[in-house]
């Protein structure tokens, strides 16, 4: 999953990007109202951590500009103010769920796994291919009743695949929703994943469509 953080903190925004990557997201960071607004609008995320004393624009502002367009990305807002009137200026503009500072970084990851759920599959965040699930909310994988180790990177590469089971998803598309914007590596680090992730799950988990991408079809299909 894809992230962008709007953040005018930097140690806060940079330290939130560090943990929220080592979750297995793709995070990209800006630190201005303006910029968020047009990161938000050109690019393709999953979910927005939105502050709300923000320079340029404050995040009601990013916020409202987002919903006022059609953007339905789930938005988490964080503020330094306390009172039930930000709180409700807050949704009011859109926001989907609010955090006041100082928060627990726990606290912040549980909101934002919850508000994922939420936009994704809400009826159970377990998916089930074949013989596999895989549970987006506790990120564990079974095969056959056993529990297979992956890497917070493995992870999100098979739940990407997952969300779209039996579809073909492209290199870029795994790209841009698993690593971050600045991105400018070997783009062929995702056969790498592929190939870890096959070595797990067996050969035939995941087929590759040459020149279009992957699909995860279950073991044995």
């Amino acid at each position: 999953m894809r992230l962008l953080i709007v953040e005018d903190e930097k140690r806060l925004a940079l330290s939130l990007a560090k943990g929220l990557t080592a979750e297995g997201f793709a995070v990209d960071v800006v630190h201005d109202g303006t910029e968020g607004l047009h990161r938000a609008s050109e690019g393709s995320y999953d979910l927005i951590v939105l502050d709300i004393m923000l320079p340029g624009m404050n995040g009601y502002r990013v916020c409202a500009a987002l919903r006022a367009a059609g953007d339905d990305v789930p938005i988490l807002m964080l503020t330094a103010k306390d009172g039930e009137y930000d709180e409700a200026e807050g949704l009011d503009t859109g926001a989907d769920d609010y955090l006041t500072k100082p928060f627990s970084y726990v606290v912040l990851v549980a909101r934002v796994r919850a508000l994922l759920r939420r936009r994704g599959r809400a009826a159970s965040p377990v998916i089930r291919i074949g013989a596999m699930s895989v549970d987006t909310a506790t990120r564990r994988v079974m095969l056959d009743d056993a529990e297979v180790a992956l890497t917070a990177k493995e992870f999100a590469v098979l739940e990407q695949l997952a969300l779209r089971a039996g579809e073909v998803v492209s290199k870029a598309e795994i790209l841009e929703h698993v690593w971050d914007f600045a991105y400018d590596g070997d783009p062929n680090i995702v056969e790498v994943y592929i190939s870890a992730l096959r070595r797990k799950l067996g050969a035939r988990t995941i087929g590759t469509l040459r020149g279009a991408g992957y699909r995860l079809v279950g073991r044995g299909a």
